[in-house]
């Protein structure tokens, strides 16, 4: 991909800081920009109506009465769009549970606020990140996935099959 050269002006307190975390971050001004340029771009996209993926992450007190049963409704409603979810015990008191799913944006923050508003949820927040992929089936190095293979619980054969001449 052609880059593009441009000027930046900023205040010499600003661009001094941000040399600091170019710096720490062991970088370089270009480099930092474009991932800035890259992050809020994709911040932008949260409350439209794109594809995405979401990370909701909510800490609850579990003696609330049926707050887990509601949560896991509520997961169970969603359907397709839910992932993965990860159950955590943090005290007697308090459970933090992990979310990810996939659907557009605007959605996703409104199934979010609906869980942050839920008796018994004492903290929640969201990380949306916009699905930019042309491909809809997700890939890793040429391997795609199998629905089938995601909701199995035994890991996939490493073994090859010889054929016979």
């Amino acid at each position: 991909m052609a880059l593009t050269r441009f000027g930046v002006a900023m205040e010499s307190s600003l661009l001094a800081q941000f040399d600091r975390l170019v710096e720490e971050r062991m970088s370089s001004r270009s480099e930092l920009i474009r991932d800035l340029a890259r992050a809020e771009i994709i911040r932008s996209l949260k409350s439209q109506r794109v594809d995405a993926f979401a990370s909701v992450t909510i800490v609850y007190n579990h003696h609330v009465r049926d707050l887990s049963e509601r949560i896991t409704e509520m997961q169970h409603e969603l359907g397709d769009q839910v992932r993965s979810a990860m159950h955590v015990h943090l005290d007697p008191e308090r459970c933090l549970e992990v979310i990810v799913m996939r659907g557009r944006a605007d959605r996703l923050q409104k199934v979010a606020e609906t869980l942050f508003a839920t008796r018994g949820v004492l903290q929640g927040s969201i990380e949306i990140v916009a699905d930019t992929s042309s491909a809809g089936a997700p890939t890793h190095n040429g391997y795609h996935h199998a629905a089938a293979q995601a909701r199995s619980t035994r890991p996939p054969s490493r073994t090859r099959s010889r054929r016979s001449s």
